[in-house]
Formats: C-alpha cells, structure tokens, sequence
C-alpha cells in the first residue's frame, strides 16, 4: 500500500492523547503495520516529557487539544529537547491556521482525524525518512492563504499573547507563562488590537474564536 521506510528497524511511536479509547484504537490500527511499533502511550504532555526522559522514541503522533500543556506547548518542548525525535500532530482541526501554528513550534507534520484510516501509517514514514508531511486536504488549505489569516497579520509572540487573552488570562499570568512583565504584554495587547482594528477584549476574543485559535 505505501512504501516501507528505507531503515530496516520497526519505527517506534508514542502515542499522546488524553482520551484512553482513542489511543487504544490508534494503537491497534498500527500494529497491523510490521514497520510500526507502538513503544509507549501518555494521555498529556506532561506525561510525554516524563516519558521521553527514559524511552527512546522516533515519532511522537500527539493531539493538538489536551489539557494542562496543550498541543503547541509539547510539540515546541519536544522539538528543543529532543531534536532527532518527530512529533507528528494528529488533530480534529483541520484547518491551515492550526497546521500552520504546529509547524511553526516544530511539528514534523499535520493529519486530520477523519483521514482515510492508511494516512496515518504514511506520515509516520514520511516524518521518519525526513519529509514534511500534511493531509492533503489541509496542504491545498495552506496553498490558499486568506488575506485576514492572524499569521499574516501577527507576529508569532503576539499570536500566543492573543490565545492567552481568548483563553481569558490577565496581563499578569500571560507575563508569568511566557517570560514578560506585565507592561510588555500591555504593549504587545495594543499592537494586537491595532493590527487587527478591534478596540476591546471581547472582540478580540470573538476573533481568536472565529479563526479557530481557540475552541
């Protein structure tokens, strides 16, 4: 069905999502590959680090949302910790601003979860042998770039501050998480504002909902 990876040892997988039954059953689509073995399961990205400190691992197939360290958070962790490991983000999102944002902290490549049940198998090879790899519903997304997408209106630290802000955390928390004082992030907030012509929080909030930055 697809090519098998040019290495000839099994690939080994970490398996990250915080819903028991979803993981069982990735696990038990892969083990009908020979080139795939399952080495270890974590249910947040928490757990993953702790993992990670003890398990040797080529691919990390991690869910975007997840509580505690969310999805960005662990695949930005992992791809500085653990350079030579791929992580490969497995998401009920499919849109090319979430694609974009997991690209941008590391991620090796993108599917969707409503993929044809083979792609999974393809992008843990292609990520293996060094290839990018995106559902190709996803990748035709990312080809058609909305003139008002955030990524092309903020930078990458003000995108953080904006999920921050939606999520309805204060100046001071958001300065606390990401290494700021609090004036910093007040500067950052109306430099978001301005780019993107809103005047309140609630709108921005409505914003960083309606493209999808947060659920």
């Amino acid at each position: 069905m697809f090519n098998t990876p040019s290495h000839s040892r099994s690939i080994r997988v970490i398996l990250v999502d915080d819903h028991e039954l979803v993981r069982a059953g990735i696990a038990a689509l892969l083990s009908s590959e020979p080139d795939i073995r399952v080495v270890a399961e974590a249910r947040d990205g928490a757990s993953l680090l702790a993992l990670l400190e003890h398990t040797l691992a080529d691919v990390v197939v991690c869910d975007m949302g997840m509580p505690g360290m969310d999805g960005l958070e662990t695949v930005e962790r992992v791809h500085h910790q653990w350079p030579e490991v791929r992580v490969l983000v497995l998401s009920m999102d499919d849109s090319a601003a979430s694609a974009r944002r997991a690209l941008a902290k590391g991620a090796s490549g993108y599917v969707a979860k409503h993929a044809a049940s083979g792609e999974l198998h393809a992008a843990i090879v292609a990520t293996m042998d060094g290839r990018r790899y995106l559902s190709p519903g996803i990748t035709r997304s990312l080809l058609v770039a909305p003139q008002d997408a955030p990524e092309e209106q903020l930078t990458q630290r003000q995108l953080e501050i904006l999920v921050l802000i939606a999520q309805g955390h204060s100046s001071k928390e958001i300065g606390e998480r990401l290494g700021l004082s609090y004036k910093t992030v007040d500067v950052h907030r109306l430099r978001i504002m301005d780019r993107l012509g809103i005047r309140d929080v609630a709108n921005l909030t409505r914003y960083a909902i309606r493209h999808r930055l947060v659920s």
